[in-house]
Parts: structure tokens; sequence; C-alpha cells
């Protein structure tokens, strides 16, 4: 079962997150927004739906209280649609919720992972899913090294890119 501690921890940084932000009318990542305030059960949680790029934080200690050490931009570069996208301690044998909620990560679209900033684990398992019910799986990513994931699909294999 996965540490329910986090939850006022993650609904908080959250919160700030969400009041921190700038106004965006793109609608995909107001409802990734609000999606990660309704999965506030999770470690990680979608910030910013569909960017090139992280959100700046233009204070210091701001950051510091928002941003967890396993924060990481998920690319999609698989060819198809992305519907739901898990991610779990590797020490831990369950998947939760999807964090993508209702909404979904089209090819060459990328999402912020943000985690809560009390979270430990370094190491993650990722799975995603696809509109059909596939899915893919990668083990043993130690996000604290890992700023970027970048995930292709080619020849019947899932491969994952890390910087």
């Amino acid at each position: 079962m996965k540490n329910k501690a986090l939850i006022g921890c993650l609904a908080l940084a959250l919160f700030v997150t969400g009041a921190c932000s700038s106004a965006n009318t793109n609608t995909t990542t107001n409802n990734a927004n609000s999606n990660a305030n309704r999965n506030a059960n999770t470690a990680a949680s979608p910030a910013n739906a569909n960017t090139a790029t992280a959100p700046a934080n233009t204070a210091p200690d701001r950051a510091a209280a928002t941003e967890g050490a396993q924060d990481f931009m998920l690319h999609n570069k698989t060819g198809v649609v992305i519907n739901k996208l898990f991610v779990s301690p590797s020490d831990k044998d369950d998947w939760q919720e999807d964090i993508l909620g209702q909404d979904t990560l089209a090819n060459d679209q990328s999402v912020e992972i943000k985690f809560n900033p009390k979270e430990k684990a370094a190491k993650w398992d990722l799975k995603v899913e696809d509109t059909q019910g596939n899915s893919i799986e990668w083990h043993d990513l130690n996000l604290m090294e890992i700023s970027e994931v970048t995930l292709h699909y080619e020849n019947g294999k899932g491969t994952a890119e890390v910087k």
C-alpha cells in the first residue's frame, strides 16, 4: 500500500503550485492540473500537461516548497496516445491511480510529473497504457538522477531514453 501520510503534504504542494502558476488558457493543461488535485493521494502528479518545457519558478523558496527531487518531464514519442500513466515506488507491488485522470498524452506531447517534496524514494516504476489497453512498464528508474524520460515504441518494443 502506498504511503498515505503524504496525502496532506501533496495536497498542500498542489495547492501552492496551482496558486503560483501563471494563467493558461490551454484547457488540456487546466484539466491536467484539476486531475492532479483529484489524485492527491498519489506521490506524483502531472503539473502542466502538453508542455515542451517545465514552468519556471521565479522565487527560489517557492520552488523548494513545491518541487520534489524526483520531478521529471515525460515525453511521448511512442506514436500512440497514452491513455493512462502510473508511477509507483519500485519497492511497492501496486500501481494505484492513473495520474493522468481523464486526460491523455498524445504522441509528440510532454507532461511534467511533480512529486511531493517530502517523498524520499529514489527508484520508481513507470507504466503507460494506450487507448486499446496495451501497456508497457519500465522498472527501477532512479528519478533522483533523471530529469527527462522519452518513451519510444518501435518494432513491437518499448524503450525509454533518460537524461
